[in-house]
């Protein structure tokens, strides 16, 4: 038995994009990539945002950024088709436990599983467990940054570990135990500085810790940029909507859908879906979009011997050597 999941990384609904969920919620993706979402069993991304009309910004030394997105934007998710987010990153706490707690409600309301943080430490590190076609498969989230949003005994917060400095037992635990009780296991990470274009080392070092533990794929994010694929760790999934300035050099509005297959073994299959982020839209990626990020993956494949082939319908077809 297999699952097919789609993959999106790092998904902004505040500022500008809040403003389009406000007047025109269903152009906030194009058909094509609706489509695409369509396709899968199951579709996973990575929430940068808190979901909140409450709330007051959470402002440490050096936070630039805050991100809220109106309650009508868990509906706009469920409408695409989103089964289960991550909230294990740095945007969940940006207004604040109020608006974490709201977040986790409006996204349960509108069918929507999260992992990565909760009310206190238990709901934080749950994973959830989702079914499809037969199969059983645990959703781990977690992020290595900020330590100041980590949940803690009567603390709201994510699920936090200094991967950095080696990735601890209990989470380690946590896998190898869902691996014994589910078919696969997706550790989805939030890892990393911004703007790189490889993952670092203690990010490799990272993902084999997963995979050694019993994870079946490990899925990255926090770069904006899509990195290469290893085998079953896709390093960075890159962004998937938001209203960011764009990076000449790196590109960060052009993205990819990852659509895999996976059964108990791992990947059986690895497609890629080339994506181009308008100012709070996305949609498919054509022409000389397409082709800078066929030759853009290639590149990053090949460092980890991962051949890149062109697929059906614009596709881009994974191969690790």
């Amino acid at each position: 038995m297999s699952v097919t999941l789609v993959l999106a990384g790092d998904t902004m609904l505040g500022r500008g994009v809040a403003e389009r969920v406000a007047a025109d919620p269903d152009g906030l993706f194009s058909a094509g990539v609706r489509d695409a979402v369509a396709e899968a069993d199951l579709a996973v991304l990575n929430l940068e945002c808190c979901v909140s009309d409450r709330g007051r910004r959470w402002d440490p030394v050096g936070k630039a950024f805050h991100f809220r997105a109106p309650p009508p934007a868990a509906g706009v998710l469920a409408g695409l088709g989103v089964d289960c987010v991550t909230l294990a990153n740095n945007h969940a706490l940006d207004y604040g436990p109020d608006a974490l707690a709201d977040t986790l409600d409006h996204l349960a309301a509108a069918g929507v599983r999260t992992v990565g943080a909760g009310r206190n430490p238990e709901e934080a590190y749950a994973p959830a467990v989702l079914e499809a076609g037969g199969v059983r498969l645990a959703i781990v989230g977690v992020t290595d940054h900020p330590a100041d949003f980590a949940a803690a005994p009567g603390r709201a917060g994510v699920a936090h570990a200094d991967l950095e400095t080696g990735v601890p037992a209990r989470l380690l635990d946590r896998i190898r135990d869902l691996r014994a009780a589910c078919d696969a296991v997706v550790v989805t990470p939030h890892w990393g500085p911004n703007m790189t274009s490889e993952p670092l080392p203690y990010v490799r070092r990272a993902a084999r810790a997963f995979l050694d533990a019993g994870a079946t794929l490990v899925a990255g994010h926090s770069a904006h940029v899509f990195h290469g694929v290893a085998g079953p760790v896709l390093f960075d999934l890159g962004d998937f909507i938001d209203d960011y300035a764009v990076d000449d050099v790196l590109r960060n509005d052009l993205g990819l859908l990852f659509r895999v297959t996976l059964d108990d073994r791992g990947p059986v299959r690895v497609d890629a879906i080339p994506v181009r982020l308008d100012y709070a839209r996305t949609r498919l990626a054509e022409g000389t979009d397409r082709a800078w990020i066929t030759s853009r993956l290639t590149a990053a494949c090949a460092a980890f011997g991962t051949g890149v082939a062109p697929g059906e319908g614009g596709r881009l077809t994974v191969t690790p050597g």
